[in-house]
């Protein structure tokens, strides 16, 4: 049986199946096995780690540990109530219309992004006008459809992870200061600062960035300097205002001062440092990487939910699932009646019920001839039972978006 514990309550013997961890984008530590030191202990303490799951069919149990199940319920019912309001936006274009748009936004993005950090490693001439003029876009895009960026966002691919991660991070706070309604030039500070925010990272040894195993606790450290090098390159950077500077600079900090460079708690942090903080953890846990399988969409709002408060600022997580909704575009998600069905619109009125396109059938295993179903239609009896992995079905959901 899997039951979380606090780290206080973790002891040698003791089976662990996850750290818990992926707040922490580019840990690479272990994350299974018998806990057989209490350096090993100490070193997830050190982390700031605040709960861990054990097995305690395979090692010792503890009188403070609750089982997984009853975690997952309780984030559930903190998910659907966060998301039991009216989505953040309402489409002023069809989604098939301006996702072709978005993706020659998007693929520009990542263009103009690679030359920008290219021509800083090699001390070139930097030009920030480029990059103001793609956040406008950017910005442009998200208010006549939201969804069309963000439902791009979630198909990548795991071996150009650092250039999408930076664009998709760039959608996401543009969605979320719209929601907040940011003035527009902070709006548009941070979302240059979404867009930049890994530039330190030309700074870090390519063996550490692309290290495909796992991190060494001295090459973590070094890995962990790209924050302060972002900040101090953007601080130098003509044409960068000073929220671009923060928003970038505090990217990885957390409320419990485990974050860094700084170890910021609280307050300390600014509100555009908690905004992307939540940002990044969850566009970094729902991709798929070389060392981490990406959860579903959804899968990830529930894990912001466990980390809020220790970690994540817990108000503005509420807000950021109300903003991006329960059921994203682009989610794959199994109906009660078992079919299959990707989400390609939400509901102006309730979260739960979106506009779903189903393709296969999971009871009779085979597929079934393409229908849109809008859920909240008056008569049907269909709802959504769970997210799911499109891996798990081999459903590419590009198929069926437009």
């Amino acid at each position: 049986m899997i039951k979380r514990i606090p780290v206080s309550a973790l002891k040698v013997g003791m089976y662990i199946t996850d750290l818990n961890n992926d707040w922490i984008p580019h840990n690479t530590q272990r994350r299974k096995g018998v806990i057989r030191r209490e350096e090993t202990i100490e070193k997830i303490r050190r982390m700031g780690v605040q709960h861990v799951y054990i097995d305690v069919s395979r090692g010792f149990d503890s009188e403070d540990a609750e089982p997984a199940t009853e975690v997952d319920r309780r984030n559930q019912e903190a998910l659907q109530q966060a998301g039991a309001q009216k989505p953040g936006f309402n489409p002023k274009v069809p989604l098939d219309e301006e996702i072709v748009v978005a993706q020659q936004v998007h693929s520009q993005a990542q263009n103009l992004v690679g030359s920008f950090m290219n021509h800083v490693k090699i001390g070139g001439a930097i030009d920030v006008a480029p990059i103001h003029k793609l956040a406008d876009e950017l910005q442009n895009s998200v208010l006549r459809n939201a969804n069309a960026l963000s439902c791009l966002g979630r198909i990548r691919e795991k071996d150009n992870y650092l250039l999408e991660h930076s664009v998709n991070l760039s959608v996401l706070m543009s969605l979320f200061g719209h929601y907040r309604k940011l003035p527009q030039d902070i709006l548009h500070q941070t979302i240059v600062g979404a867009l930049l925010h890994d530039i330190g990272k030309i700074l870090t040894p390519d063996d550490i960035l692309h290290k495909p195993g796992r991190l060494s606790p001295e090459e973590f450290e070094v890995m962990k300097l790209h924050a302060r090098h972002s900040r101090d390159i953007l601080a130098n950077t003509e044409g960068i205002g000073e929220i671009t500077v923060i928003t970038a600079a505090q990217h990885h900090e957390k409320l419990d001062g485990s974050g860094y460079p700084e170890g910021l708690k609280g307050d300390e942090i600014t509100v555009y440092g908690r905004m992307v903080a939540i940002t990044d953890v969850y566009d970094a846990i729902t991709a798929d990487r070389v060392y981490h399988k990406g959860m579903t969409p959804t899968q990830g709002l529930k894990k912001l939910l466990e980390w809020s408060g220790d970690h994540l600022d817990p108000a503005l997580v509420r807000e950021f699932i109300r903003c991006v909704g329960l059921y994203p575009v682009g989610s794959l998600v199994l109906l009660e009646s078992g079919k299959l069905g990707v989400v390609v619109a939400t509901n102006e009125s309730d979260q739960r019920l979106p506009v779903v396109r189903v393709m296969y059938h999971t009871r009779f295993r085979m597929p079934i001839p393409v229908k849109t179903i809008d859920l909240a239609r008056p008569g049907n009896q269909d709802r959504i039972a769970q997210a799911v992995d499109p891996e798990q079905y081999r459903v590419d959901v590009r198929k069926f978006m437009v």
